[in-house]
């Protein structure tokens, strides 16, 4: 994918992170992850583009490394398990101040094409069929890992990181043939040999500096690791649900999860799930996230009013979990 490095270049210098669509080149937020926000960016060349803005490395070996992987990522989703992700590219440069930023770009998807969003216009039978169609895109994964040993590739499956190719909001149904996209790819969760290709410490650097060590220590491994995990990865996806304020779903979600793990999806071995542990699961889950994402707010309280220095990440606003 071709991009206009000038333009990213002149779209960061005059960026206003607390008003992105006042900045000198307007952009406008299209979703925030947990450590990046991702823009559309108001110029010919940049319409059709999500950006996501990633400004976590330090060292040009790092954003290197990074561009490396994600490319590899989305090729071995795309071309060999056969997850279909979005047209894709990748761009980086320093900034005058000598501030690193990297963007991972993505032809950007019709919004109402987007799982979370779908998931208010479906009646539950169609909503089931959605999941069960996520859950068909998931195995291809796990059976690439349970041949591919030495290279196993982790996911995150939550419902928001879904696209239905060509879903029409005015005729909501899905069946079992709609093509589904997958455009989470800038966490590209790949093992060598048993060994991770992703620095977990780069997604440590929004966290306030003298809590990093907390952060590590109580969370991180857990957060790393269990995406590569059939079992935790449907738990995620079900709980998510909370999250988007669908919880009347949890049971029948629980319900087709174990109906298809005793089927389709007999091979993994997977232990029934329950509403309980899904409940259990999104309570801690959300108090991971609620309290990271107050830290970060706290450090920006920090770097205006104390230390008086540029904040360079762009932080949501409150969040409805």
């Amino acid at each position: 994918m071709h991009v206009d490095i000038e333009l990213l270049k002149q779209f960061e210098s005059g960026l206003d992170p607390a008003h992105p669509e006042k900045s000198r080149i307007p952009a406008r937020v299209l979703g925030y992850g947990e450590i990046s926000t991702i823009f559309e960016i108001d110029s010919p060349s940049t319409r059709d583009l999500a950006c996501k803005r990633m400004p976590i490395f330090e060292t040009e070996d790092e954003v290197s490394h990074y561009e490396r992987i994600y490319n590899e990522y989305n090729a071995v989703l795309n071309d060999e398990i056969g997850i279909s992700v979005p047209e894709y590219g990748f761009a980086w440069f320093t900034t005058a101040k000598g501030n690193i930023i990297a963007f991972d770009l993505q032809r950007k998807l019709p919004g109402e094409s987007i799982g979370n969003r779908i998931i208010h216009k479906l009646d539950t039978d169609n909503i089931r069929t959605l999941f069960l169609c996520v859950l068909r895109e998931l195995m291809k994964l796990w059976a690439f890992n349970q041949a591919n040993p030495e290279r196993a590739v982790g996911i995150d499956g939550q419902i928001s990181n879904w696209s239905v190719a060509g879903f029409d909001p005015a005729s909501p149904r899905i069946n079992s043939s709609n093509k589904l996209l997958y455009f989470d790819t800038s966490t590209p969760l790949m093992k060598k040999d048993g060994k991770e290709q992703l620095d977990p410490e780069l997604f440590l650097r929004s966290a306030p500096t003298f809590l990093r060590w907390l952060i590590r220590w109580l969370f991180l491994e857990g957060v790393m690791t269990r995406y590569y995990h059939a079992r935790l990865v449907t738990i995620d996806l079900i709980a998510n649900f909370y999250k988007e304020q669908r919880p009347e779903l949890v049971p029948p979600l629980v319900e087709a999860a174990n109906d298809f793990y005793a089927t389709e999806g007999k091979s993994l071995g997977i232990a029934p799930l329950t509403g309980k542990e899904i409940e259990a699961y999104y309570s801690e889950d959300k108090t991971i996230w609620v309290l990271f994402l107050a830290l970060r707010r706290f450090d920006r309280w920090l770097h205006k009013y104390i230390l008086r220095k540029p904040y360079i990440y762009i932080l949501p606003g409150n969040i409805k979990r």
